[in-house]
């Protein structure tokens, strides 16, 4: 094309060009402004794609100007093809209406910015970025392809409507609807308020600051909806009040501050709700979030502090080598114990010994004797039945060594059944002319303790029942005694 075969409109945009002027076709009616009425602009505010490309391969220069292409409110027609170019130009696009997709792939720019613009997609694999890549408010109905893409400074997709159309329709398939896949943003992803419907993807990216995405709506039910394996950031995760169908994927993750889910919502009925197995998160929030609806995979993963209320966990959650430090809010062992056991995988011991550790960091032995209780019972269950019997009788008796004060009831229970008995009924000495004077309480005390020896149970033969009754003594008191010093070792271990 030639340059010089250039419409009015266009060669207002390349007068423009050489001194970084901006080129304003906007009516100031609101109405008419609209980037989605834009297919329907006339010539006075069209501008070829290809008249664009031509200015930034070899657009006119002036001494002592910086050239920039700055376009406000135009109808691009035609494809923008700037494969592999390198344009050291800022380039403003806002508020435009493409026709066709932009390729951008390879290409570097000063800074690119296409805020409220609508595109049919946009195709910028590997395109470097010395600056800020801006898409506020834009609408895109087709795939945002960034991949492998460099950025020095921040990405905004704040308020942008990705994967739908003018009339809300949706085009899902099995390509992500927004690629980031392997790209470097040296600054901030600032996503708040983004709609997506499809599948984000942002596996491998490794962003400088912080990822913001408080409000936004990420739709794909029943398949992924954020893909971000192996995801690094500098900072923190903020997604406040986000909205999410689908399943999110952080496994392998990399987030030293907060993943702030406050006041969220993930949904996806039948799957996965939230991977982050083998992340590594300083704080996860779920605080004041809606309760996650689908499973939650955390295994292996290493976080620092999770704040969030039981009653926000799902029905299904695997937990198994999660290791964390603190649980927030503070709540009684009790209201923590159910989740352990809604665990998909079954009895995991790791998930008990790491919510005791939790209880004894901050001083409450107490729940944590009352974790570990909860862990034998829930062992118990799993043992063939003889071991079971054995498990009952250590519950029963010291409640597995957690509950001391049982083992003192039992024992004074049957010292006092004993003593009332033999009281009343004194057993007849073996020899009389040898025999202490008989004492209920110590001959009691002889049956039921198998280490001590007051002669009392030597000296005196009881007949009948009585009989019986000093057997049954003796088997329980031996019972008692190995229950208690197993139970006892077993918490003195656990110290």
């Amino acid at each position: 094309m030639e340059i010089t075969a250039l419409t009015p409109a266009e060669r207002r945009v390349r007068d423009a060009f050489p001194r970084g002027a901006t080129v304003d076709f906007r009516t100031g009616v609101e109405a008419e402004d609209d980037p989605e009425t834009g297919q329907g602009w006339g010539p006075e505010r069209t501008v070829r794609a290809d008249v664009l490309r031509a200015l930034l391969v070899c657009g006119a220069r002036e001494d002592g100007q910086v050239p920039a292409l700055r376009i406000l409110g135009a109808r691009i027609t035609g494809a923008l093809h700037v494969r592999y170019v390198i344009a050291e130009c800022a380039v403003l696009l806002a508020g435009c209406h493409f026709e066709e997709t932009p390729n951008l792939y390879g290409a570097q720019l000063r800074q690119l910015n296409l805020s409220n613009s609508v595109l049919p997609g946009l195709t910028a694999a590997t395109v470097r970025i010395d600056g800020v890549l801006r898409l506020t408010d834009c609408r895109i109905s087709g795939p945002v392809r960034l991949g492998g893409s460099k950025i020095t400074q921040a990405l905004f997709f704040d308020r942008a409507r990705i994967g739908v159309d003018a009339n809300g329709t949706t085009a899902l398939n099995d390509e992500a609807v927004l690629q980031l896949n392997h790209a470097v943003v040296e600054d901030d992803l600032w996503w708040p308020g983004l709609v997506v419907h499809g599948e984000v993807r942002l596996d491998g990216v490794a962003v400088s600051g912080q990822i913001r995405l408080d409000d936004a709506e990420l739709h794909h039910p029943g398949a992924t909806a954020l893909q971000a394996e192996n995801l690094g950031v500098g900072s923190d995760v903020h997604g406040m009040r986000i909205r999410i169908q689908g399943r999110v994927d952080l496994r392998g993750a990399r987030i030293p501050g907060q993943l702030n889910f406050a006041y969220a919502r993930l949904s996806n009925p039948g799957g996965m709700a939230l991977r982050a197995s083998g992340a590594t998160i300083g704080e996860l929030w779920l605080r004041e979030a809606t309760p996650v609806s689908g499973g939650m995979n955390l295994r292996r993963a290493k976080v620092d502090l999770i704040h969030a209320d039981p009653a926000v966990w799902p029905q299904s959650a695997q937990l198994d080598g999660l290791t964390y430090t603190v649980l927030l809010p503070h709540l009684p062992a009790g209201q923590r114990l159910p989740l352990l056991e809604r665990d998909a995988e079954g009895y995991v011991p790791y998930a008990y010994e790491q919510l005791t550790a939790a209880y004894r960091r901050i001083g409450d032995d107490d729940a944590a004797r009352t974790v570990l209780l909860a862990k034998q019972r829930r062992h118990r269950a799993t043992l063939p039945g003889y071991a079971r019997v054995w498990g009952y009788l250590q519950d029963v008796t010291v409640g597995y060594g957690f509950r001391p004060v049982r083992a003192a009831a039992w024992l004074f229970s049957l010292l006092l059944a004993g003593s009332l008995a033999y009281g009343l009924h004194h057993p007849p000495p073996l020899k009389a002319d040898e025999a202490p004077p008989f004492s209920a309480l110590f001959y009691t005390l002889d049956l039921l303790l198998p280490i001590i020896d007051f002669g009392q149970e030597k000296a005196f033969n009881p007949q009948g029942w009585y009989q019986g009754l000093s057997y049954l003594l003796i088997v329980t008191g031996w019972l008692l005694a190995t229950t208690i010093a197993a139970g006892i070792t077993r918490s003195v271990s656990r110290q």
